[in-house]
């Protein structure tokens, strides 16, 4: 290990305290991105972070507004030819903290009981978001970052991002980068370090079926008139098979088969039958034919009914054949997907399986291609090598079953693959009250991204792994 190395940990370790209690700070600002009430305190975390990065020598900080809450921007130049770009992501924005009467102690008086950090925001992001910048902090304070930075810390990553694709077209310029760092994750298990190297991309539909001109009495038109919640029923149980696959034509055409070596790693992920049964209290589960869970949750796609309307709804009876009936449709998408091919397909599916008794109509309200990064990339080794340094276990790769708009969007717009991490846990209680951070975990994390930052200097900026 480097002296200089050895000085910034030395450092993180010594300052562990106040880096506690400056989160606390940005934790007490209740910036609620949803709320219209929040808008000056969304505006006071910007400024919050503003001037921490400020206080790293970074430079041409800059609030910048979007048409809701502003981006915070900036850039670090290290000077040295050959060094590497990284862009730095995370969010201000938190979820709101009802209900209320449910925590334990108050949403935005950080508080430590035990090991953990309770607080709206302590883990997502808010806590990761820190450890990033004090990693940055550490090294900068007692030797020379071989790394380029830009940063992009926005306001509304709990209301889906809305400004930021226009944001980051507009602002390219600012943002371009060898690779971005969005630390929005977390780990599977305290003893066991993760990277994600594939988020899920997304399609969502609305499916609506008509049939006559108005609601009628089942009993005089029944066995006449076919019934739209009948044919919605039918139409959705067609679209899975026997093995749980989705029946939707060309489906699986693109997706790519999981190697040898993927399905080893994604089985170090302690999520197996036992996990989700736990987890959720399903009676069994259930899902595609020939994959695990973990498999099943990450790696492959699905299809899902996310909601569905027809008829009389309330209590009691009413003998109603409906005119109207809707389901709204989510499908899970893996690489290489198309969110619009899926959309096609659906179509296709439709008009050679549903009845000319019934009028039908699809929205397509959104979609979010997925996302991968390759595991061997230099930056990914570095941060593979970082967390074994300080885990003394190999990091599990990871294939995330949700979506995030700004990894797709940075791909899309700047061709930037993204490096998605973090030192979250499973049982974090994110957007749920009493969210906690486990402070151990948290430690590690700052330590982790310490050799990360360490590790990526020499091995992309002078091409010769670190020792």
């Amino acid at each position: 290990m480097s002296q200089n190395l050895s000085q910034a940990l030395d450092y993180a370790r010594n300052n562990h305290q106040r880096f506690l209690e400056e989160l606390k700070e940005l934790i007490r600002i209740p910036s609620v991105s949803t709320d219209p009430q929040s808008a000056a305190e969304m505006e006071k975390a910007a400024a919050w972070v503003a001037d921490q990065l400020r206080a790293l020598g970074v430079s041409e900080v800059a609030i910048c507004p979007t048409a809701r809450h502003p981006v915070v921007c900036g850039e670090y130049r290290c000077g040295l030819p050959a060094a590497p770009t990284l862009l730095v992501y995370g969010h201000y924005d938190v979820q709101p903290a009802e209900p209320l009467e449910l925590w334990q102690s108050p949403p935005f008086e950080p508080t430590v009981r035990g090991e953990y950090l309770f607080g709206r925001g302590a883990s997502d992001m808010k806590g990761q978001l820190l450890a990033g910048l004090k990693a940055i902090e550490a090294i900068l304070r007692n030797n020379h970052l071989r790394v380029n930075l830009r940063f992009l810390i926005e306001g509304e990553e709990e209301i889906g991002s809305p400004s930021l694709k226009q944001f980051i077209e507009e602002y390219q310029h600012r943002l371009r980068a060898d690779v971005a760092l969005n630390l929005d994750s977390g780990i599977v298990a305290p003893d066991l370090p993760t990277i994600t190297v594939s988020l899920r991309g997304l399609a969502y539909f609305e499916l609506r079926l008509y049939g006559a001109a108005g609601d009628l009495h089942s009993g005089t038109f029944g066995g006449v008139v076919h019934n739209p919640a009948q044919v919605l029923c039918e139409l959705i149980a067609g679209m899975h098979d026997r093995q749980g696959r989705v029946t939707l034509p060309g489906f699986y055409d693109r997706v790519r088969p999981l190697s040898q070596a993927e399905r080893e790693d994604l089985a170090r992920i302690p999520q197996d039958e036992a996990y989700f049964l736990k987890t959720t209290a399903a009676p069994a589960l259930f899902g595609e034919e020939g994959y695990t869970p973990a498999e099943r949750a990450g790696a492959r796609p699905t299809l899902e009914v996310n909601g569905l309307y027809s008829g009389y709804i309330g209590e009691g009876s009413k003998t109603v054949l409906p005119a109207y009936a809707m389901a709204k449709i989510s499908c899970r998408l893996v690489p290489d997907q198309d969110p619009n091919e899926v959309h096609e397909q659906l179509l296709a599916y439709l008009r050679e399986h549903a009845p000319r008794t019934v009028r039908w109509e699809v929205v397509q309200w959104a979609g979010s291609p997925p996302a991968a990064i390759d595991p061997h990339r230099p930056e990914v080794a570095a941060l593979q090598r970082a967390m074994e340094q300080v885990w003394g276990v190999k990091p599990a790769f990871k294939r995330e079953g949700g979506s995030i708009p700004v990894v797709a969007q940075l791909k899309e717009i700047l061709g930037m693959p993204t490096i998605l991490s973090g030192f979250g846990l499973p049982d974090d209680n994110l957007h749920a009250p009493n969210e906690r951070l486990h402070l151990p975990t948290w430690k590690r994390g700052i330590e982790t991204l310490i050799r990360f930052f360490d590790n990526l200097g020499v091995t992309v900026g002078e091409g010769a792994p670190a020792e």
